[in-house]
């Protein structure tokens, strides 16, 4: 572990303290969970966040994308094989 030093204000550090007492862990212990949950909450945001990126540009333009699905994914994977051989 590294040892790290913080800066809190009155009421932080006396709420740290009484929760330290009433769940029998230390207060390091209760901030490195609550960094945790911040960085997995932040993972989770960011995740979602490129999923629905990857969907907006798969249905950019397309009205009938939920019945034509297939013949759009030929059609873009046709127009980026064109687009291959006219840089080679």
């Amino acid at each position: 572990m590294i040892r790290t030093q913080i800066s809190l204000t009155e009421e932080q550090a006396k709420r740290l303290r009484a929760q330290s007492e009433i769940k029998g862990i230390s207060q390091a212990e209760i901030l490195r969970q609550a960094l945790d949950a911040y960085f997995d909450q932040d993972d989770l945001i960011r995740r979602v966040e490129l999923a629905r990126e990857a969907i907006g540009v798969v249905s950019s333009g397309y009205t009938d994308l939920a019945v034509n699905h297939d013949e759009h994914l030929a059609d873009i994977y046709y127009e980026d094989i064109v687009r291959g051989r006219e840089n080679l």
